[in-house]
C-alpha cells in the first residue's frame, strides 16, 4: 500500500491530508480530531506551507504549522507521521521567493512552528527565476546535510525548469527534488500529463497532485449554475460545466454505483492509479468528511473502471 516519495527511502500511504484548512477553515479542536483520526486509519503524509492560511482576514501565515505543531507535541505521534512543508510563496515584508538566506531563515521559523527539529519533505513552493537554481538546490543541500530536512521537492515548477534542477543535482553533488506537486486531476489532465509527467518518469520524480478534487467539482457537488451558489468555491468550478464535465460527473456516477464508492473516492482512486502518482492532496474539514478520502485510498478501480474515467476525461486535440 505505501510508496515511496520518488527515489528516497520514504515512504508513504497513498492519500495526502492537506493541512491548507489546519486553523482555517477547520479551528483548533476540528484539526486535532481529523489529524488523530488520518493517523489510526494508517495514513501518514500531511502537506502544509508556511504561508497557510496568509490568506484569511487577519492571518499571518504559519497558522497550519503551528496547529499542527501543537498536535505534535500533545499527541507524542511525530514519528508516525511524514510532514511536507513548504517555503517560497510571499509572507509578507519581503519574505519570498528562494535565496539562499530567505530559505534558511524561514526553515526555522517552520521548525519553531512545527515544534519539530526536521522536515521530512521540504519544498519549493513556486519557481523564483530572480534566483538561479544552482543556489536555492546548494541552500536546500546544506538543510539536509544539517539534518533540519530528510528530502527535497517542488511545487509549481514547469518541466523545463525541473529537468534543469535535475541537472544541476547531478552536476553539483547535491540532493535532487524527490517530489513535485502539479495541479492535477481528472478535469486538468492536459499540461501535467503532455509536459510535467514524462520528466517525472525519467527523473523518478514522485508527484503529490493538488486540487485532486478540482475544488469540489470531482465530488459531483456542483452540476448545474444553480449549484454554484451552494460554497463559496462554487464560482471556482464553473468552467468545468460543459459537456466534457458533465461526461466525466457521469462516468464518476457509474464507476461509483459498480463500486459501491462515491465521485469523490472515485475520482481520487484514478489518481492513485495513475503513472509516477505518489499520493494526492484532499482535505477535510469534518471527520465524516475525512471517512470518505480515507475510503478512496482503499478502493481498487478496475481497468474497465480506469478505461471509462480515462475515455471521459479524454482531452481533445
Amino acid at each position: 500500500m505505501k510508496r515511496k516519495i520518488g527515489n528516497s527511502g520514504i515512504e508513504v500511504a497513498p492519500l495526502a491530508f492537506g493541512g491548507n484548512v489546519f486553523g482555517w477553515t477547520a479551528d483548533e479542536a476540528t484539526s486535532f480530531s481529523l489529524l488523530d483520526r488520518f493517523v489510526d486509519a494508517g495514513m501518514d503524509l500531511i502537506d502544509t506551507a508556511d504561508v497557510y492560511s496568509r490568506w484569511a482576514p487577519g492571518h499571518a501565515g504559519g497558522e497550519s504549522e503551528s496547529v499542527i505543531g501543537k498536535w505534535l507535541k500533545r499527541g507524542g505521534k511525530r514519528h508516525r507521521v511524514i510532514i511536507a512543508t513548504k517555503v517560497g510563496m510571499d509572507m509578507g515584508e519581503g519574505r519570498k521567493g528562494l535565496r539562499p538566506d530567505y530559505i534558511r531563515q524561514a526553515v526555522e521559523a517552520s521548525l519553531r512552528r512545527l515544534q519539530t527539529d526536521y522536515i521530512d519533505l521540504y519544498q519549493a513552493h513556486a519557481d523564483d527565476p530572480d534566483t538561479p537554481l544552482e543556489d536555492t538546490l546548494g541552500a536546500f543541500a546544506d538543510l539536509v546535510t544539517q539534518g533540519k530536512v530528510r528530502v527535497i521537492g517542488a511545487s509549481n515548477y514547469t518541466a523545463e525548469r525541473l529537468r534543469q534542477a535535475a541537472d544541476i543535482s547531478r552536476r553539483d553533488g547535491h540532493p535532487s527534488y524527490q517530489s513535485l506537486q502539479p495541479h492535477y486531476n481528472l478535469v486538468e489532465r492536459a499540461d501535467f500529463e503532455a509536459k510535467l509527467a514524462p520528466v517525472c518518469a525519467a527523473q523518478g520524480i514522485g508527484v503529490i497532485p493538488y486540487y485532486s478534487l478540482a475544488s469540489g467539482f470531482l465530488t459531483g457537488k456542483y452540476r448545474s449554475q444553480q449549484d454554484l451558489g451552494k460554497s463559496v468555491r462554487g464560482q471556482g468550478v464553473a468552467k468545468y460545466l460543459d459537456a466534457r464535465g458533465m461526461r466525466i460527473l457521469a462516468a464518476l456516477d457509474e464507476v461509483g454505483r459498480r463500486a459501491d464508492a462515491t465521485p469523490a473516492q472515485v475520482a481520487l482512486a484514478w489518481l492513485m492509479a495513475q503513472p509516477t502518482i505518489t499520493a494526492p492532496i484532499a482535505s477535510a474539514t469534518s471527520v465524516a468528511q475525512l471517512e470518505q478520502l480515507i475510503g478512496a485510498a482503499r478502493l481498487q478501480l478496475t481497468q474497465e473502471d480506469l478505461d471509462l474515467l480515462g475515455e471521459a476525461s479524454a482531452v481533445a486535440d
